[in-house]
């Protein structure tokens, strides 16, 4: 349901991206409005997995062993990866630090050469599983689910059939070498293909309010399976980067792929919440609710909407809170401010990663 503000608006009086800031405020309570059961439904029926496997905490305990040095790259699955290959420049550059892949980038990262250190997973619907390759991927779920084939953040899933065969090689492939973070609000379809690939799986509550309330969900949660608590940022990609820092305890932490946004000129119904925005506001009102960002450090403008908004101004105020140094390597898009360093993937490369931790005689696979 559309929050009372911004039903009050008067629609002919609207500017562009009007309506889109009336709804940043409420995107908490309409995310949890719109996933909230099916996440907590989906933590009660993996509890008995729960018991089999192991806990972030232990994944805290097994950082010193991954990834050489103190540094840490995320790489996410904003358009700006692809725009500037930074897998490739990881792989090429032999960097040895840890690599934290939200699991939408998983298919960009492995067929690149890339094998993350640790690949995060939040969303708890069924479709994500397709992101580790779907083994009963159905004529129909092609034809009837666009999400994949539509959305400018993963151009290659376009050749659906063909990249979810190459997926389910790679993951099988290489899971076992790699580990999940995975939350407990997964879907138990993804919790199945992740066990059957061989991830070694860790695994963490998200935060869905204030963990302090005793009568409240996340600690009701803590309390049932034992597990921490992770303030995600209501995004993987901001969940990697809290693994990176606070799983893994690395010092600094470089961003790709953290784009919150979109190129301009990229068509509205290429952005990855459009169909959400149609049933919201209705087609004739999306002009008011996509939103515009001027990135002083590119000269250029980006698109973003109330959810990438959202999750923008929450990832600044956990950075500002933050441990560790945050470089912003993505080379484009929204997050920038206070608490983020804007740098390329190269200067990060040049500058801030230790001898050790590049392999100069790398090979093309990790």
């Amino acid at each position: 349901m559309m929050p009372a503000e911004a039903r009050r608006l008067d629609p002919p009086a609207l500017r562009k991206g009007e309506l889109g800031e009336a709804l940043v405020a409420h995107m908490n309570e309409l995310t949890f409005a719109r996933h909230g059961d099916l996440a907590l439904g989906n933590a009660a029926a993996n509890l008995p997995a729960l018991a089999a496997d192991r806990s972030l905490r232990q994944l805290r305990r097994a950082a010193p062993g991954i990834g050489r040095g103190a540094t840490a790259v995320v790489i996410a699955a904003g358009p700006s990866v692809r725009k500037h290959d930074h897998a490739r420049q990881l792989v090429e550059a032999g960097y040895e630090g840890a690599v934290v892949a939200a699991e939408s980038s998983l298919y960009y990262c492995l067929s690149r050469g890339l094998v993350p250190d640790v690949v995060v997973t939040v969303d708890p619907t069924r479709p994500i599983v397709r992101w580790f390759g779907d083994p009963e991927l159905s004529d129909a779920e092609i034809r009837d689910n666009d999400y994949f084939r539509r959305q400018d953040l993963a151009d290659a899933f376009k050749r659906e059939r063909e990249v979810n065969d190459e997926l389910l090689e790679l993951v099988n492939r290489h899971a076992p070498d790699i580990k999940l973070a995975i939350s407990t609000s997964a879907h138990p379809d993804v919790v199945a293909r992740c066990w059957q690939a061989g991830f070694q799986m860790y695994w963490w509550n998200p935060m869905y309010d204030d963990p302090a309330d005793p009568a409240g969900v996340t600690a009701r949660l803590v309390r049932d399976n034992g597990l921490p608590a992770v303030n995600a940022g209501g995004n993987v990609g901001t969940t990697a980067w809290m693994v990176a820092q606070a799983a893994l305890g690395k010092d600094t932490v470089a961003l790709t792929g953290i784009d919150f946004g979109y190129y301009a000129g990229t068509p509205y119904e290429r952005t990855q919440y459009y169909k959400e925005i149609v049933d919201l506001v209705g087609e004739d009102r999306v002009e008011s609710v996509i939103m515009r960002i001027f990135n002083p450090h590119y000269d250029a403008e980006f698109l973003t909407d109330p959810a990438y908004r959202w999750f923008r101004d929450s990832f600044l105020e956990l950075a500002r809170d933050a441990r560790c140094r945050t470089l912003n390597c993505t080379e484009g898009g929204t997050l920038f401010g206070e608490g983020v360093e804007v740098k390329s993937l190269a200067r990060f490369l040049a500058d801030d990663v230790e001898p050790d931790a590049l392999n100069t005689d790398a090979q093309t696979v990790r």
